[in-house]
């Protein structure tokens, strides 16, 4: 195959339709609206190769990883997906790699509804870059925000808790391999599924909500600081994933109070509602899970195993700077 230029390369692989009313691919910017009454909720994340993949993942599921990541913060805020670009840095142009990947982030996109409208592709000196920003609309002052969870809120979570970090141990190496747990975990390192379609029925129900990305301590602390409130959890209440069932309990504990790349829905929300939640989540087929409760801040962050404190991690979860 001829050596691809960029745009080229865009034409190639990265040239699908915008929606009717959209503006997408082939000119300076994406234009498209909101409906109205509602607002534009907007992330943006980057993955970079060797800090947030391996080199050898499988191009589909980084396509799919890639877009995932930011709709899980869209989800986090009860936004709908209307579209998104990418931005992405190549040390070269492998024709197997952009179909696999291009297809991989396509499909999610056409799941989610999320066009892919424009974006941006250079050259890098060596690792792969990926930037993706998705744009989505939110009913005026609906948006499930961190800082309005309530004293006396159920907590809520979307999946399970534990596997990419445990699949992530086993691939660096810092744990001895073990093939089959392996195996078990690893899809939800590489191609997590966000509650794209469960987030947007929480409003006018839930209070607080945010996406687990860098740890389920982490990230519920900063709703707590944010609303000014503490928790507690019940460790027999979370939804620890199969792949670590029979480990080590510390090593558990780890894994699903700390480990990040969960991208699943963690939200607050009062008690009467607990029945619609739970019908709302068997419709989308969405494992919901009743970990806990907000209580007051002087209670900190508590999680109880059979009536006892557990001892939490050092390091509540993953932090750029420190990790």
């Amino acid at each position: 195959m001829a050596a691809l230029s960029e745009f080229s390369l865009i034409k190639t692989y990265f040239n699908q339709a915008a929606p009717e009313g959209y503006l997408g691919i082939g000119d300076d910017c994406a234009v498209f609206g909101v409906q109205p009454g509602y607002q534009l909720a907007v992330s943006t994340d980057i993955l970079i190769e060797g800090r947030h993949f391996f080199s050898d993942v499988d191009p589909y599921q980084l396509g799919h990883k890639a877009l995932a990541v930011n709709l899980s913060d869209l989800a986090a805020m009860g936004a709908k997906p209307i579209g998104c670009v990418l931005a992405l840095a190549l040390p070269s142009v492998q024709d197997n790699w952009l179909k696999a990947f291009s297809s991989g982030f396509y499909a999610l996109a056409q799941q989610a509804q999320c066009p892919l409208l424009g974006g941006d592709t250079t050259r890098s000196q060596s690792e792969i870059t990926l930037t993706v920003t998705v744009f989505g609309e939110v009913p005026i002052t609906q948006a499930l925000r961190r800082d309005v969870a309530r004293v006396g809120d159920d907590i809520w979570l979307t999946g399970t808790l534990g596997a990419p970090d445990l699949a992530l141990r086993y691939l660096n190496g810092t744990l001895a391999l073990d093939a089959q747990r392996l195996a078990a975990s690893r899809p939800l390192l590489e191609q997590p599924t966000p509650p794209i379609h469960f987030a947007p029925q929480l409003l006018g129900y839930a209070h607080a909500g945010i996406d687990i990305s860098d740890g389920l301590l982490q990230d519920l602390g900063h709703v707590l600081t944010a609303s000014h409130c503490g928790a507690q959890l019940d460790w027999g209440s979370l939804p620890m994933h199969e792949a670590l069932q029979g480990l080590n309990p510390h090593l558990q504990q780890q894994c699903v109070l700390a480990g990040g790349d969960v991208f699943q829905l963690c939200f607050t929300a009062p008690a009467p509602y607990r029945a619609y939640f739970l019908e709302l989540a068997a419709q989308c087929n969405i494992q919901l899970s009743r970990i806990g409760q907000v209580t007051t801040q002087q209670t900190g962050l508590v999680v109880y195993h059979q009536g006892q404190k557990l001892n939490l991690p050092q390091q509540a979860g993953f932090d750029h700077f420190l990790s």
